[in-house]
């Protein structure tokens, strides 16, 4: 019996409804993991590489979803052009002291003809992985956050203690213009923080990786000074001559530290490591009467800063070679306290008893805390004598954190946010018996 000629026009129609309903029901379900994810890309597509990041529609974004989300917002300027978004989710308990998460909207350049994808894409390949700049560096915790707060939020959840989220800029440049000025500004002693949650890695395995401390930058320039000559003729003391005994001093400083590393007796993280990173003089002749040379100095927070400057002094740059230098930056290795710059990770920081358990909860899994390789905005509110805690949910991934084709799969992201909602849970109803004269009259 021949079908009648409308049938196939009245099917077509009612695919057509059924497809609108299902992707009207996608967007009116903030919960749903395909939305988590796609606000997750639509935030990766916002470029926001160096040297022109895009700061300003960063911002918008993220206040876009404090909006959704109904938490308080202001947008900081401690250098123009340069926004910081500061999100707060209220306490029952305002005077206890509050939880800040802290990620960055910056990232490095990327080299889009190294990619398999564009670095701004955000593609999702067909193994889930979602390609994009930032999104291991720190989009992705930005946003984990944010999604874990939806999550609470939607469960009825009520913190205790106030929720603050900072978006800082400029970390990938030191932090100077955004990070450093926030830890020192009267907003933030007005915030009476009592744990920061900062970035950490990625862990190619099953076990978070989380961080307790960083090394501190001592960018050092030793500089030699002698009498200029005939390139031809041999002398005593030149420029060149006292720089070079001052390289090879550090050479083997530098070489006894990494014996510590390759013997296994220390991670690489917790020794001095020193790094030249330019050498220049005048012209090849006559032999010139100055020359310098730069190192990238990390110094453990554990570490004696006065022996090594000693060493500098005595070893490395000495006046009786007719060597001065100086430090382009010295990053402090006590708080405001005299205490080390690290964060305590035994029973006597019940924040970090708390992560440990928050995570456990979720079925997630912590490595052995460490000291990380290089430093982070962390530094700036540890410094200050608050306990600040380096962590990235991200396991089971390659570290492409400033590396071609940085990605983050989609079930990690997911597992990650649940994560921090676990942990977010655990802090915001954590009741602490405070002293008098706590951290936050101190701060």
């Amino acid at each position: 019996m021949a079908e009648p000629p409308y049938s196939y026009g009245v099917l077509f129609l009612c695919l057509l409804s059924l497809l609108f309903l299902l992707s009207t029901t996608a967007q009116e379900d903030p919960l749903s993991s395909s939305a988590a994810i796609a606000r997750f890309q639509q935030y990766l597509r916002i470029n926001t590489a160096h040297p022109n990041p895009q700061y300003y529609k960063a911002a918008d974004f993220i206040l876009s979803q404090a909006q959704s989300l109904s938490l308080e917002s202001q947008t900081l300027e401690f250098v123009k052009g340069k926004p910081l978004i500061l999100l707060k989710w209220p306490g029952s308990h305002p005077n206890l002291p509050s939880i800040l998460l802290n990620s960055h909207t910056d990232v490095v350049p990327a080299e889009g003809d190294k990619w398999v994808y564009p670095p701004f894409a955000a593609h999702i390949d067909l193994q889930g992985n979602i390609y994009g700049r930032g999104s291991q560096d720190t989009k992705g915790v930005g946003l984990q956050y944010l999604e874990a707060i939806r999550r609470l939020k939607a469960s009825g959840f009520k913190p205790v203690r106030a929720i603050y989220l900072s978006f800082v800029p400029e970390e990938e440049t030191g932090g100077y213009d955004g990070a450093q000025k926030f830890a020192e500004s009267d907003t933030f002693k007005d915030m009476n923080v009592g744990i920061v949650l900062d970035e950490g890695v990625t862990s190619p395995d099953d076990n978070y990786k989380v961080f307790y401390a960083s090394r501190c930058p001592w960018w050092l320039v030793i500089k030699a000074t002698g009498a200029p000559g005939h390139g031809a003729k041999l002398y005593d003391n030149t420029a060149m001559e006292n720089l070079m005994i001052s390289v090879e001093s550090i050479r083997r400083f530098r070489a006894s530290q990494f014996e510590l590393v390759k013997a296994g007796l220390k991670a690489n993280s917790e020794v001095i490591s020193v790094n030249m990173v330019f050498i220049k003089a005048g012209t090849p002749s006559p032999t010139p009467s100055e020359a310098e040379a730069g190192f990238d100095v990390r110094v453990p927070p554990n570490a004696d800063p006065d022996s090594l400057e000693r060493r500098i002094a005595e070893e490395w740059a000495p006046a009786s070679r007719n060597m001065t230098f100086e430090f382009k930056q010295k990053a402090p290795l006590l708080d405001k306290f005299g205490g080390p710059v690290l964060t305590p990770t035994d029973s006597s920081n019940p924040w970090w008893t708390l992560l440990e358990e928050a995570v456990r909860k979720a079925n997630g899994k912590l490595d052995k805390p460490q000291m990380n390789l290089g430093t982070t905005d962390a530094r700036y509110f540890r410094v200050r004598g608050l306990p600040a805690i380096g962590f990235s949910p991200i396991a089971n991934t390659p570290n492409l954190i400033h590396d071609h084709n940085e990605f983050l799969n989609k079930a990690e992201y997911l597992k990650g946010i649940s994560i921090y909602e676990s942990i977010i849970k655990a802090y915001a109803t954590y009741i602490e018996h405070e002293r008098t004269g706590s951290s936050k009259d101190e701060l």
